[in-house]
């Protein structure tokens, strides 16, 4: 959304113990953390053109969020049809083989507009800047939403979907952010512009919110808060100048910024045990990293050059993750991002286009522990003609690869040899027992007696099993192994 203009569940248990950070996603090692590294780059790439674009109504195109899932490009981002519903923004979804497009909509064609105002509503009129995550078989859409034009207030709302393009709002279409206003600016955007990754447990949330203490002069500046819950209404933290600290509500005073800067994008690298965060500059898009509990800054920025207008979408994984090299998931780090590169019609950025480069010198799979965070939520083929599923710094064998692909954020056709590292924890087999207790997560029984813990049903029924009610006591009683899922 412009920022000086309108805007363009279930709870889950706990993933951890409250004020704990992930050392390295999934990984039971911890290693020493690199400070202020400088990491080599290579082989630079943008499009020949522009990748994706509305019908001829469609006067701009910004706001993009990338996914790579299921074997596609998949894109949801911020633009206008006339006819999709009240007047104002829309969010349009395209999808292709490549990043360089071209992005058509769900059965071919134009883009499809799958999101827009409900009239009434805080969203009434704009739903815009998405961030889209699938964790397990559901997909979260996190969107700015206002009501009408002139800075009404914008907020923060959810949506979930089976399948990426029928949404249903969360959290009784209500928001589940909206601004602090702890300090009053000359704009008076309000919140919006999320950005969220699900990494051990956690749904992180990253925002713009012009009314924070922390933001500057000009409203700029980015918010970190996390939930074990996808609607963030229970067990906030926020992300203070000490690290995260709970916080009654998602209104809480925004006391740190990790960024000064507008519509940025986030992500988790496991390859670097670290935190993304995209933002435009001077002369293209700044990676600007962050350890895991947001503390320091391991490597030195890095700038993917090229025209652009208004934020980066990062190419991420389906969980927020950033995907592995092809080439070398040992070495290299690719990052892209698809951002607006033009002022179109009736002057708002437009023009899609993909740009991006590989860092080197990683060094992911120095060492079990390093191996684990690389690969740590990747299926790939296992000797039994079965799957083999990275999570916790273990391997858990699965028989059913529609499962394996569900569980996973990402799918390789081969093992790389680096994987052999990890133990062989599990087996999954077709139809393993289920469980579900109330406050609790669904749960499955693997050949190694542990309960291996899963955060929506979806999964369940896709392994051929039925969830069993328990009591939250004989929950408790299993052994009790790692989540499945991130």
């Amino acid at each position: 959304m412009g920022l000086l203009a309108a805007a363009c569940t279930q709870g889950y248990a706990q993933p951890q113990a409250a004020g704990t950070d992930p050392a390295i996603a999934g990984g039971q090692t911890t290693v020493p953390r690199p400070v202020n590294v400088k990491l080599g780059s290579g082989d630079p790439r943008q499009s020949g053109g522009v990748i994706a674009a509305g019908g001829a109504d469609a006067v701009y195109n910004y706001g993009p969020s990338v996914m790579l899932d299921h074997g596609q490009t998949r894109m949801w981002w911020c633009s206008q049809y006339g006819g999709a519903g009240p007047a104002g923004d829309d969010i349009l979804y395209a999808q292709a083989q490549s990043l360089d497009g071209p992005f058509t909509g769900p059965g071919g064609g134009i883009p499809a507009a799958v999101f827009s105002g409900a009239p009434g509503n805080f969203d009434g009129m704009h739903t815009c800047d998405p961030s889209v995550l699938r964790v397990g078989s559901t997909y979260y859409l996190y969107y700015t939403g206002a009501a009408g034009d002139h800075a009404l207030g914008n907020a923060i709302g959810l949506a979930t979907s089976p399948d990426g393009v029928h949404w249903t709002r969360a959290a009784g279409g209500r928001p589940i952010l909206g601004p602090s206003h702890d300090v009053h600016r000359a704009n008076v955007y309000g919140a919006g512009q999320p950005s969220v990754v699900y990494l051990d447990g956690w749904f992180y949330l990253m925002f713009t919110d012009t009314t924070g203490r922390a933001a500057g002069w000009n409203g700029a500046g980015q918010f970190v808060l996390r939930s074990p819950d996808p609607a963030f209404g229970s067990a906030v933290q926020a992300l203070d100048v000490g690290g995260f600290v709970p916080v009654a509500s998602t209104s809480a005073p925004r006391a740190r910024s990790i960024v000064d800067g507008f519509s940025a994008d986030l992500m988790w690298v496991g390859a670097l045990g670290a935190f993304v965060v995209a933002h435009e500059t001077d002369t293209g898009t700044t990676l600007t990293f962050w350890t895991a509990d947001f503390t320091e800054n391991p490597y030195q920025p890095v700038v993917i050059p090229g025209p652009w207008k208004e934020g980066p979408g990062l190419v991420r994984r389906a969980d927020g993750h950033a995907p592995l090299s092809s080439a070398d998931p040992c070495d290299r780090v690719p990052f892209d991002v698809v951002r607006a590169t033009v002022i179109g019609g009736a002057g708002a950025p437009t023009d899609l286009r993909h740009f991006g480069l590989d860092l080197l010198g990683s060094q992911a799979c120095a060492n079990p522990g390093r191996v684990a965070a690389t690969f740590d939520g990747v299926t790939m083929p296992s000797p039994e003609r079965t799957m083999d599923l990275v999570r916790a710094g273990q391997r858990v064998r699965v028989d059913r690869r529609t499962v394996a692909t569900a569980l996973a954020g990402e799918v390789l056709d081969k093992a790389p040899p680096a994987i052999a590292a990890l133990p062989l924890a599990a087996r999954l087999r077709s139809g393993a027992e289920a469980v579900q207790a109330p406050g609790r997560w669904f749960g499955l029984l693997l050949d190694d007696r542990r309960l291996w813990r899963l955060p929506e049903g979806g999964i369940v029924g896709a392994n051929g099993s039925s969830a069993r009610p328990v009591t939250a006591a004989q929950w408790d009683a299993y052994p009790q192994g790692p989540s499945l899922v991130g």
